[in-house]
């Protein structure tokens, strides 16, 4: 599903809404809610909203499970953490419990903290199958999502669920969920965000299927839904047949 939201203000709505329906959804269903969150800039607002009334008092945060689905190895601190801008944007301001908090950790060791937080998944799906009621994902300009990057060797992954990353460019590792893991999810949802995602956006929705060049493309849940929310201005280039009049369409 492909949903085209007037500005990067109702796309940060809709996926909040989408976050909290779903954990509703999970909690009445007799479970708890289990989520990997994106870092980057798109899903900041989304984050937000949640921490703000009404949405903060509507979500069932004792029953809410939350992961990462990348994170640079930097410290805690470091204004590039995920970890830190989810904390500053939400999790500081809702009644989550810190042990339903499960943030990744790979200063120093990034291999280790890989194989640390993928033990870490296994013990907790360890008595049923790994699959995450919500993944959020956002979309970077060379077609990445979450840390895996064109032509990166962890695009090949197809047996481990975390895997370290190293960006020469940026002398920096990374840690990422694979793309096994990420598509066993119930829902994976994409927040994508500005004119500077367009082209990329529509090479990965309408060009040839190169996962090796926009990693996006490895994103398709086995068995559950893939939504991909974008503002007008992200797509701007896609085809007008991609959507209908009410700006939404199926894949």
């Amino acid at each position: 599903m492909i949903a085209v939201y007037a500005d990067s203000e109702s796309l940060g709505r809709a996926a909040a809404q989408l976050f909290a329906s779903k954990a509703q959804g999970a909690v009445e269903a007799g479970r708890f809610f289990s989520v990997a969150l994106a870092g980057g800039g798109t899903p900041t607002r989304t984050y937000e909203l949640l921490a703000t009334r009404p949405l903060r008092d509507e979500i069932p945060w004792e029953r809410v499970h939350v992961f990462w689905g990348d994170e640079r190895c930097v410290p805690v601190d470091d204004p590039r953490s995920n970890v830190r801008m989810a904390r500053d944007a939400l999790l500081e301001h809702v009644p989550i419990p810190e042990v339903n908090i499960h943030p990744p950790s790979c200063v120093g060791a990034p291999a280790r903290g890989a194989s640390r937080y993928e033990a870490e998944l296994r013990d907790f799906f360890a008595s049923m199958a790994p699959r995450f009621d919500l993944v959020l994902l956002g979309l970077g300009e060379d077609g990445h999502t979450a840390s895996l990057f064109p032509h990166a060797h962890a695009l090949d992954e197809t047996e481990r669920w975390v895997a370290e990353v190293y960006m020469a460019e940026q002398d920096l590792f990374r840690v990422t969920f694979t793309a096994s893991l990420i598509n066993r999810a119930a829902l994976v949802a994409f927040l994508v965000s500005g004119q500077a995602k367009a082209e990329t956006l529509r090479e990965v929705l309408e060009g040839p299927r190169q996962p090796r060049r926009w990693p996006a493309q490895l994103i398709a849940p086995v068995e559950g839904e893939l939504y991909w929310l974008v503002d007008q201005a992200a797509a701007s280039r896609l085809s007008r047949g991609h959507m209908d009049t009410e700006g939404r369409a199926g894949t």
